[in-house]
């Protein structure tokens, strides 16, 4: 009797380089430790500490509790809640309520993740979506000056985009790139401190964890469309590096709009997809209803992320 081979096949892909979707995770919180430490614990001590334990256990909590409600393997190990978490937690105020942050987390995980399929499956960015989302809701726990003044009276009238909105230029003539850097300014927990939020970036990028082209082409946008309104109008419209120091800049490029199952993967979309965003956050501070519009403009840019990756380049050859 002939003796019969049998050969096993399996789905692709057939070559793995090791890299892990944990460890993208786990260096991506790496990458944010500095802005979150030097930016808002050392800042707002110990009400942003409670805020950002709250939102990553809350955060894992539901991923945990999603997987046993529709039976799916448990995906804590992955890191992508926790990440999830910490994000959210870094564009909320130091006082947020904690009934605000165990909403957002719930509808980051669940709205904006796992009804979509899971990790790789979502459409939109969970963390901006859920900001989104409270923002229409309750936008009065995003007045960082109303939000922050309990805390620390300094912080009266402290927020860069809101002394922009009400006052024009001179509302923010008191404040300088350094002021920016190194944090002196009220916002999120984790978007203040701009060289932690910078050097995070770099990391990312030069580890190959984020796209160069998107942030960039994110920064390129914002840098453009800001410096045409500063030369329409001066006086009104403050020049490009305020806007990409100030509110959600830093971390939209960096961090959110550089999510991978949201974002284009081919090398012209991603150039179009970031300076979309960036044009569109500055198109929504100076003439939109938002003082920070960068959250909405990456939602924008996620919906239509799936268009710009079928702008291929043309196969050599032709057609015989």
């Amino acid at each position: 009797m002939n003796s019969q081979k049998k050969l096993i096949v399996s789905h692709a892909p057939f070559l793995h380089n090791g890299s892990k979707i944990s460890e993208r995770h786990l260096h991506m919180i790496y990458a944010a430790l500095p802005a979150v430490l030097l930016g808002g614990f050392f800042r707002f001590g110990i009400a942003a500490i409670g805020v950002v334990c709250l939102s990553v256990s809350t955060a894992m909590l539901g991923e945990l509790i999603m997987n046993r409600l529709m039976k799916r393997p448990i995906t804590l190990g992955d890191g992508n809640a926790a990440l999830i978490g910490l994000l959210f937690a870094m564009l909320l105020p130091a006082t947020a309520p904690w009934w605000l942050v165990i909403t957002g987390t719930f509808v980051a995980v669940v709205v904006g993740k796992q009804i979509f399929g899971g990790i790789g499956g979502n459409a939109f960015n969970p963390v901006a979506l859920s900001i989104a989302i409270l923002m229409v809701s309750w936008k009065d726990y995003f007045d960082f000056n109303a939000m922050l003044v309990n805390y620390d009276p300094d912080f009266i009238m402290a927020y860069p985009l809101a002394a922009l909105k009400n006052f024009g230029v001179s509302g923010i003539e008191q404040y300088s790139i350094a002021d920016f850097l190194v944090g002196r300014q009220s916002g999120g927990i984790g978007a203040t401190f701009g060289i932690g939020l910078i050097l995070g970036g770099i990391y990312l990028i030069i580890r190959g964890y984020i796209r160069w082209e998107i942030s960039l082409a994110y920064l390129a946008g914002v840098f453009v469309t800001a410096q045409l309104f500063n030369l329409v109008d001066p006086t009104r419209y403050a020049d490009p590096l305020f806007h990409i120091f100030t509110g959600y800049t830093l971390i939209g490029a960096f961090f959110l709009a550089t999510e991978d199952s949201s974002s284009p993967v081919n090398f012209i979309p991603m150039l179009i997809y970031g300076a979309a965003g960036g044009i569109m956050t500055i198109l929504i501070r100076n003439i939109g209803a938002y003082i920070d519009g960068t959250v909405l403009a990456i939602l924008v840019i996620n919906l239509i992320h799936p268009l710009l990756d079928k702008i291929r380049p043309k196969a050599m050859g032709k057609v015989v």
